[in-house]
């Protein structure tokens, strides 16, 4: 990685490197890269008004990471971690716990307190888990077959 920079206003732009860099995990379904697309959409059409916000990670003029999170409504300072992805290509340097950082800080920044990540318990998610292990959350729920059965969601959380 050469330059990093990072920005939190969306571009139009960035919905071709949300669905590449999403697409790009493997792990995801139609259904889940169509959905972080929509959450891009939603933030380009309503602005501030969205309650997504979001935290690109770029390298030189290429977005290469991302995070997608919110404040989670009726709640004094709980958020959400709706999307955490690294292009392919720039996985397994850190960039994907300095993006997790950076989205704290800029929650902190807003007054959260907690953030929420949920994942799912397939085999092929043990990366996941250990990652947001690593960056201090705790598995604090686990919701069986939630996705289909056998497999769960877990939720992850962390006190900022």
């Amino acid at each position: 990685m050469n330059q990093l920079a990072f920005r939190h206003v969306i571009q139009p732009s960035d919905l071709g490197a949300i669905l590449n860099i999403v697409q790009s995990s493997g792990f995801f379904s139609a259904e889940e890269v169509e959905l972080a697309c929509e959450l891009a959409a939603d933030r380009l059409e309503h602005g501030q008004q969205s309650s997504y916000q979001f935290l690109f990670a770029e390298d030189g003029a290429k977005v290469v990471g991302y995070a997608c999170y919110g404040r989670i409504p009726a709640t004094a300072a709980s958020y959400d971690l709706y999307w955490i992805a690294v292009a392919d290509v720039s996985r397994g340097r850190g960039l994907g716990s300095l993006l997790l950082q950076k989205t704290e800080d800029a929650i902190r920044a807003c007054g959260g307190k907690r953030l929420y990540a949920e994942t799912s318990s397939r085999p092929q998610y043990a990366p996941t888990h250990r990652f947001y292990e690593s960056c201090g959350y705790g598995a604090e729920a686990l919701l069986q077959d939630f996705y289909a059965p056998g497999d769960s969601k877990i939720i992850y959380a962390k006190r900022l």
